[in-house]
C-alpha cells in the first residue's frame, strides 16, 4: 500500500507538467509537504465532467457516493488495480473520475518478524522531478447537502526491485499516457487497463530513513535523511554487531 508521500513543486511547474488548462493564473502557493498522510487534503489533477484539465484539493480517503455515514465506512486510501474496474466501491470512479496525484516521492515500511520494528524507506524517482500516481476521485454528499471531494491512490503488484520492501507499489502513469488515463469520455476502464501495471524496475530508488517519519507531525527535511538500514531480523546494524561480538 501507499500511506504517506511528499510533494515539492510550485504552481508554474504544475501548470507546465500537467498541461492544466483551467484557472491556471489563480493557482495556490504550494509549500513543500514532506509527510502527507491520509485524511489530509491532497492535490489531484483531473478532467471532471468533460471539463478542462484542472487541479483541486481532495480529501485523501475515498468515499463512494452511496456511503451514508463515513464513520461506518473504512478509510480507503488505496485501490487495487486488479479489482478497481469490477469492485462496486470503485466502479463508478473508474468509469467517470480517473485522476492523477502529483508526487515527489513516497514512504514505505519494510516489515520484519512479528513484534519486530519496521524499516521506513523514502522512495523517489531516480531522475528526481514530479511524477504522477494513478488515482480515483469521487464527490461524496452528506445528508445535509454539503459536498466533499475524496480520492485514493491505485496500487499494483510490486516490481522485482521493490518486492523485498513491500508487495504493493503505487501505480505510476507516464506523461505520454496522461491524456488517455484522464479521458473518461472516450476511454472506458477496459481501454486503460493496460496502463495499470508495475512501473519498470529501475524507475525508483529506495532510501532507508529514520523513525521520525512515523509521526505525521514531523514534516521537516530531516525525515528524508539516509540512515543505515536495519538487518533482516529487524535490528539496527549497531545492535546486530553488538550481539555478534558476544559470540
Amino acid at each position: 500500500m501507499c500511506g504517506r508521500f511528499s510533494l515539492e513543486t510550485n504552481w508554474t511547474e504544475m501548470v507546465r507538467q500537467f498541461a492544466l488548462r483551467s484557472n491556471v493564473d489563480r493557482g495556490p502557493a504550494l509549500a513543500p509537504r514532506l509527510n502527507i498522510a491520509p485524511t489530509q487534503p491532497i492535490l489531484m489533477v483531473g478532467e471532471l465532467g468533460g471539463q478542462e484539465r484542472n487541479a483541486l484539493l481532495v480529501r485523501w480517503g475515498f468515499l463512494p457516493t452511496w456511503v451514508e455515514d463515513p464513520k461506518d465506512f473504512p478509510l480507503i486510501i488505496n485501490a487495487r488495480s486488479e479489482t478497481a474496474i469490477s469492485k462496486p466501491s470503485f466502479r463508478h470512479a473508474m468509469r467517470h473520475r480517473r485522476a492523477l496525484i502529483p508526487v515527489s516521492g513516497f514512504y514505505e515500511w519494510q516489515r520484519f518478524g512479528k513484534g519486530q520494528p519496521s524499516q521506513p524507506y523514502y522512495v523517489r524517482p531516480r531522475d528526481d522531478g514530479i511524477i504522477a500516481f494513478g488515482a480515483l476521485m469521487e464527490t461524496w454528499t452528506e445528508p445535509g447537502g454539503t459536498e466533499m471531494d475524496t480520492g485514493c491512490i491505485i496500487t499494483t503488484a510490486a516490481n522485482d526491485s521493490f518486492a523485498p520492501i513491500h508487495h504493493r507499489l503505487p501505480l505510476v502513469i507516464q506523461p505520454k499516457d496522461f491524456d488517455r488515463w484522464l479521458d473518461c469520455r472516450t476511454q472506458e476502464p477496459r481501454d486503460v487497463a493496460d496502463l495499470m501495471v508495475p512501473v519498470q524496475d529501475d524507475f525508483f530508488e529506495a532510501i532507508p530513513v529514520g523513525k521520525a517519519v512515523n509521526k505525521v507531525a514531523n514534516d521537516a527535511r530531516a525525515i528524508q535523511t539516509r540512515v543505515e538500514p536495519m538487518t533482516d531480523d529487524g535490528k539496527a546494524p549497531e545492535a546486530a554487531e553488538q550481539q555478534l561480538s558476544m559470540f
